[in-house]
């Protein structure tokens, strides 16, 4: 799954009393599409809460930078101090201070890396592929089909359902983005879920326009969001952003690396992950 705002906001308690990089987005509480995590206190001393009908939903208003330190937490084991070396700075990614679109852009997975933001090749694979050994099959849509899917949501999926614009908003106003599990039937030949629609997500990918600045290199995305029909979920379609931008329809999941030659899908503990099977697409 999506890391979901409840698991960002125990994120922010860990870490960000004095939010040195910004790990925290007024949009997230202020924006009525936001993932309603409040912040509360001043520097120092602040602390966040969730909204009960938002805890399970992904988080969005979340930077490429975010993402990485919420995955060098994990690697450090989710330990509570300020931000450092210890805790967001260092671990799968050597950010020390990484803020700029150039400083994120520059950033690479580190060898000994555990809990990672997919690669593309990573995000890919999970999605589309049959599983069905080592070929080159691959579904259209992360839901395990070819057909786009439908954006219901009755009390059981019927599968192929995805949270995107079809024909109108479900869920709508206020929430726009499904909770965890509610398509739960849908999910990809490696059962993961949710990796088309809801927020798109980071990946790894450094992707350069061409334009020769650095205004026209992005970091990858993937998978559309709630306010895209269904050609945003295709497997052919990618897309792109500033790393260092917090916005409403971005959000992501995170990729465990057991060991170097062991990987497989899972949620593990209720966190949302992808743990990667070693093996290219």
């Amino acid at each position: 799954y999506e890391v979901t705002a409840r698991q960002y906001c125990d994120f922010l308690n860990a870490v960000a009393d004095t939010d040195t990089y910004g790990l925290y987005h007024a949009d997230m509480w202020d924006d009525v599409r936001g993932c309603k995590i409040e912040q509360t206190g001043s520097s120092g001393s602040y602390s966040y809460s969730v909204a009960p009908d938002r805890g399970n939903r992904p988080v969005n208003f979340v930077s490429w930078g975010d993402a990485a330190r919420f995955a060098n937490w994990l690697h450090n084991g989710q330990p509570i101090g300020p931000q450092g070396p210890a805790t967001t700075e260092d671990g799968s990614y050597a950010l020390a201070g990484a803020t700029s679109r150039a400083d994120l852009l520059a950033v690479t997975r580190q060898p000994d890396a555990t809990w990672v933001i997919p690669t593309e090749n990573e995000w890919y694979k999970a999605a589309y592929h049959k599983n069905d050994g080592p070929t080159g099959n691959y579904f259209n849509y992360p839901t395990s089909s070819d057909a786009a899917p439908g954006n219901s949501l009755p009390a059981v999926d019927p599968g192929n359902t995805a949270t995107h614009l079809d024909g109108s908003f479900i869920p709508g106003f206020p929430y726009y983005r499904s909770e965890v599990g509610d398509h739960e039937n849908s999910a990809s030949p490696y059962e993961t879920f949710d990796q088309g629609g809801n927020v798109w997500e980071w990946n790894e990918a450094v992707i350069d326009l061409g334009g020769g600045d650095i205004t026209d290199v992005y970091r990858g995305l993937r998978g559309g969001d709630y306010s895209n029909s269904g050609g945003s979920l295709l497997a052919s379609f990618r897309s792109y952003y500033d790393p260092s931008a917090d916005e409403l329809f971005i959000g992501f999941r995170v990729a465990e690396v057991p060991e170097p030659a062991t990987m497989a899908m899972l949620a593990l503990g209720g966190l949302a992950v992808i743990r990667r099977r070693r093996q290219s697409h």
